[in-house]
């Protein structure tokens, strides 16, 4: 018997990538896709890309008859829609939005949805919370020194993401003409996603307390993230890849590689790939996702595949664009 998903907020850029997953998914049929805006229009009418492969609708209503929910909106809509909307018991929820990452606002019932420290949790969860996609590529270059304990001081990171990032809402910011040929930088130290990061490492380590100087950037790409990050670690670099290596070893999707590593290795694919290198004093990690699969949807069908123990990889065996 294959997973009912449902699907709320399906318009949007995660909602399409769910959408291009999940119709390919051998265990899973597609029962619903919620969106307000676009009710009764085709879905490969917004999402063109899927003409020829779907015939679903975009409906306004839910059905109960599903086993898992996928919530693809936007951040503050998750926890409204769910207050709105109670959901059955018994029906698993993954939400996609930053509402009920954090312990403090999200109570005992979720669980942060980061395989590579939390696999056993998940396959146990009722309700998950994927990570941001900042927290992902930014996260998985720093878990196997945090493990160690070997995060001694500050971190500085510098990180670029692509235009679909920031969403489909229109902005000065996202318009073709400014983003082009152009690179920016915003909300320098206080990004949002630094509070589930400093979260996450301190459960590995609970006794790391300096500062994580985080300088998020705006790229001329459509999709993926470089995360370059620096602190001083008396590692060698061999000792260094070892750690990396062996954290990694039973992963399904973060491998790490000496040699040095590009976007284009992840577009489209629900890897991380991690390059660790020592300057000087400095040890030099380099995190990359594609934002749209490891950073938001891919990863919720990794979560998936482990709430309802299947093979983690499955419907997610993806090809870079090369090109």
């Amino acid at each position: 018997m294959k997973i009912r998903a449902g699907i709320v907020g399906g318009a949007g850029y995660t909602g399409g990538e769910m959408l291009r997953l999940l119709i390919n998914h051998p265990s899973v049929d597609i029962a619903f896709v919620h969106s307000n805006s676009n009710a009764g229009n085709l879905i490969s009418d917004v999402h063109t890309d899927l003409f020829g492969d779907t015939e679903l609708r975009f409906t306004d209503t839910l059905s109960s008859e599903i086993d898992v929910l996928f919530l693809c909106v936007g951040h503050g809509d998750a926890r409204k829609f769910l207050d709105a909307n109670p959901i059955a018991a018994g029906i698993k929820i993954i939400d996609l939005s930053q509402d009920f990452r954090l312990k403090a606002s999200a109570g005992s019932d979720w669980i942060y949805g980061m395989p590579e420290i939390n696999r056993e949790q998940i396959r146990q969860a009722s309700y998950v919370a994927n990570p941001g996609c900042f927290a992902t590529a930014i996260q998985l270059g720093l878990y196997p020194l945090a493990a160690k304990g070997l995060l001694k001081g500050e971190i500085h990171i510098n990180a670029t993401t692509g235009s679909t990032g920031a969403g489909q809402g229109l902005s000065t910011t996202s318009h073709f003409s400014w983003r082009n040929n152009n690179l920016s930088v915003y909300k320098a130290f206080n990004h949002q996603h630094l509070n589930e990061i400093g979260e996450s490492l301190l459960q590995l380590d609970p006794a790391y307390n300096a500062p994580i100087n985080f300088i998020p950037q705006r790229g001329d790409f459509s999709r993926g993230i470089l995360a370059a990050i620096y602190l001083d670690s008396e590692l060698s670099e061999q000792e260094a890849q070892d750690i990396y290596s062996d954290f990694y070893k039973d992963a399904a999707f973060t491998h790490v590689s000496k040699k040095n590593i590009d976007l284009k290795q992840i577009v489209n694919t629900n890897k991380c790939l991690v390059h660790v290198a020592k300057h000087g004093n400095k040890l030099f990690i380099v995190s990359i996702i594609d934002n749209l699969l490891k950073g938001a949807s891919g990863q919720a069908v990794q979560n998936m595949n482990l709430m309802f123990g299947l093979e983690e990889r499955q419907g997610l065996r993806l090809k870079a664009l090369a090109f």
